[in-house]
């Protein structure tokens, strides 16, 4: 009797402790024990669009830009060959023999709008899924979280191959996509420009980059005249990271939440009082963007699987002959010590929201994308998988074109005195992770 009794107090004590534990976090779902939850999350960073067809079809019209006048939509529609031109990807794996064979062949023409609905009825397009009606017409798209975040590993051909999950898509041309709508009226209205500004906006992104708070705060130009977007950011190697974004916004089911809801309009509640702003944050503040219901609520409850899905993703691995290795030892070496890279890139720091941030004088940089954030702040950049993120330059805006850029910029902020023995062997050292 009293084992028993024994028993019952620690599995009542176990479970105070769960409890416990459980209020300190966030989000407390088993993440990588629980193997369905990651599968689900998979599906749902790759395939659900939350309910956003209302705004991508609905709203600008997407869905007849593509389809083209001859398949029922407006204008030339969008071939394949057009689709890949402007960043988005194919995923290979997915398509049956016969397609494949066409594509060999050039039986399957890429530069027929046809044959993108054929893609789409596949689920091939990376990111966009489209729905169609029993005879066959497409009646929407909606975007998923692939699009901007997977790519493709050009295994078949140039945009076309097995799916990257994580992958910045630094091909992709948000702007030009949205710019396929007949209908840029009410965006033009939300940022109180007009049409004609709003498109010159829009292409002024280019490859890569997108302006998320641009629908927060109306800035679409820094204080120098340059566009006020920024690169689209890896979704891999985030398990062990606090903050997910450039300067900090949340943790990573915030910020799944703010773009499913304010970026990629699906149907979800949102609720973040900082937004609550109308001189730093106008536009969200016009738009209740602060405090968003829906009924049904189809993001909410999705959160903590693709959390799962995001942090089972492991940063890869550079492609063996990318780097010296024995520059990259000594690079280590560098890196640790003279360099004191490892003073705010260590893996214990990225775990604290206290330590990832920094301010703009300690990074060496301007303030301006920092203050447009309610941390005022910017986040230590993860580096696992650098190579991978190279494309489109480094920092959250692209400033620096190149590893050596970024090293010779922290070598004059700091007074290292690098030689430049020591900064090659550091570049390949950076390569290497």
């Amino acid at each position: 009797m009293r084992y028993k009794k024994q028993i019952i107090i620690a599995l009542i004590s176990s479970a105070v402790v769960c409890l416990t534990q459980c209020k300190k976090s966030n989000d407390s779902s088993p993440e990588h024990t629980d193997p369905g939850l990651v599968t689900d999350g998979k599906n749902i960073f790759r395939f659900d669009t939350f309910g956003d067809e209302d705004f991508w079809s609905n709203l600008l019209h997407i869905d007849k830009a593509i389809a083209g006048a001859a398949n029922g939509g407006f204008g030339g529609g969008v071939s394949p060959r057009t689709a890949l031109a402007v960043g988005l990807k194919v995923d290979a794996e997915s398509l049956p023999a016969d397609v494949v064979a066409g594509i060999r062949s050039g039986t399957v023409n890429l530069d027929d709008p046809a044959t993108t609905l054929v893609l789409l009825k596949f689920n091939s397009v990376v990111g966009v899924k489209g729905t169609f009606n029993e005879k066959g017409s497409l009646t929407s798209i909606g975007i998923t979280c692939a699009a901007c975040h997977s790519t493709v590993d050009n295994s078949f051909a140039p945009g076309i191959g097995k799916r990257l999950d994580g992958w910045p898509n630094r091909d992709l041309n948000v702007g030009k996509i949205i710019s396929l709508t007949d209908n840029a009226q009410p965006i033009a209205n939300m940022l109180h420009v007009d049409e004609t500004t709003l498109r010159t906006v829009l292409g002024m992104w280019g490859p890569g980059k997108f302006g998320a708070i641009l629908f927060m705060d109306g800035k679409a130009l820094r204080p120098d005249g340059g566009v006020a977007a920024n690169l689209i950011p890896a979704a891999f190697g985030l398990k062990d990271v606090a903050l997910t974004t450039y300067t900090g916004w949340g943790d990573i089911s915030y910020w799944n939440a703010f773009v499913a809801n304010l970026e990629m309009h699906g149907k979800g509640n949102f609720s973040d009082p900082r937004l609550n702003d109308p001189v730093k944050y106008p536009i969200a503040v016009e738009n209740n963007f602060f405090n968003v219901m829906n009924t049904p609520d189809l993001i909410t409850s999705k959160l903590p699987a693709l959390k799962a899905y995001q942090h089972s993703i492991d940063a890869p691995r550079p492609p063996a002959g990318s780097f010296d290795i024995a520059a990259a030892g000594r690079g280590k070496g560098i890196f640790m010590n003279k360099a004191q890279c490892a003073s705010c890139h260590s893996p214990q720091l990225y775990k604290n929201p206290a330590t990832i941030l920094h301010t703009p004088a300690e990074t060496g940089i301007d303030d301006f994308e920092a203050k447009r954030s309610p941390t005022g702040k910017y986040r230590t950049t993860p580096l696992a998988g650098l190579f991978a993120r190279a494309k489109g330059g480094f920092y959250h805006d692209g400033r620096f074109a190149t590893i050596p850029d970024v090293i010779n910029h922290y070598n004059n902020q700091k007074s290292l005195h690098l030689t430049l023995s020591e900064k090659q062997d550091l570049a390949e050292y950076l390569k290497s992770l």
